[in-house]
């Protein structure tokens, strides 16, 4: 029996992930800081393990880990799921906002990591899922702390898994586009502190786009229980992706980036690849 442990399980993304894999009849460890909110949203299960979790608290997540084990005795999936945006213009971000943003959506992630670790080494199996976004493959206005945050799970993901494969571990970065889940709700979208106090700002993206993240709520086209089933056939084949964009959209981001930077180095390609020293043969 294949044992989850999936963080951020009220609702959402990883609601749908730690339904799917209970209906499989797989064994699933499911953290919110509300362990309620994941009964309501995954009802009573025999193969379900509810644990309160504030993944910012580094003593809880060992707890919790610890939890998992006494109750099912080995964790093969580890999904790192838990986190929010942070929007507006980066000047009218307080310091506490961004480093919080930092905590929550990378040190968290880091913090879950590190103590599952010691369980998949000594099995010397499992899986690492990162959920990331198409956030951590292109810029979007008014989302650059959440920007950066995505791009620091990409290459958290990217550097890990080389580590990591050796000891049997895989480690896969998943970037959803747009998918219909709460997570651009006024409730769970955290806005710059001092948003609109820059006059500068007035009419940009940088303050326009905020707005325009409430309205797209709920409208998204993405499917969360269908990105759930293809990431648990992704990990049941034993795929060892390194990134798994989902969705139209994610799908053609990464392919906007590739163009993208192919058509920026073009010009500077030549220069570019002549900056080694001139060192005689």
């Amino acid at each position: 029996m294949t044992t989850w442990f999936v963080t951020g399980t009220s609702k959402g993304l990883g609601a749908a992930i730690a339904r799917y894999a209970l209906a499989q009849g797989d064994a699933v460890v499911a953290t919110a800081r509300n362990p309620q909110t994941v009964v309501d949203a995954l009802g009573e299960n025999e193969k379900l393990l509810t644990v309160a979790l504030d993944v910012t608290d580094s003593v809880a997540v060992r707890a919790a880990v610890t939890a998992a084990l006494g109750r099912f005795g080995r964790i093969d999936v580890v999904v790192n799921n838990a986190g929010r945006a942070l929007t507006g213009a980066l000047e009218e971000m307080s310091d506490r906002q961004i480093r919080d943003h930092f905590e929550l959506n990378v040190f968290a992630a880091i913090d879950v990591i590190r103590a599952t670790l010691p369980t998949l080494r000594a099995q010397r199996s499992g899986t690492i899922v990162n959920l990331s976004s198409t956030a951590g493959v292109i810029g979007f206005p008014a989302s650059s702390m959440y920007n950066a945050t995505k791009f620091a799970v990409e290459g958290l993901t990217a550097g890990l898994r080389h580590d990591l494969a050796p000891l049997g571990i895989s480690v896969l970065a998943v970037e959803p586009g747009m998918f219909r889940t709460g997570f651009l709700s006024s409730s769970t979208v955290e806005v710059a502190a001092g948003h609109g106090t820059i006059d500068d700002y007035a009419g940009t993206p940088a303050h326009e786009q905020v707005a325009q993240f409430g309205e797209m709520d709920q409208t998204q086209d993405g499917d969360p229980d269908k990105l759930a089933a293809l990431l648990y056939d992704v990990v049941a084949a034993g795929a060892r992706l390194t990134r798994l964009p989902v969705g139209p959209d994610a799908v053609a981001a990464t392919e906007t980036r590739v163009a993208t930077d192919a058509a920026e180095l073009a010009p500077w390609r030549e220069r570019a690849m002549a900056t080694n020293l001139a060192v005689p043969r």
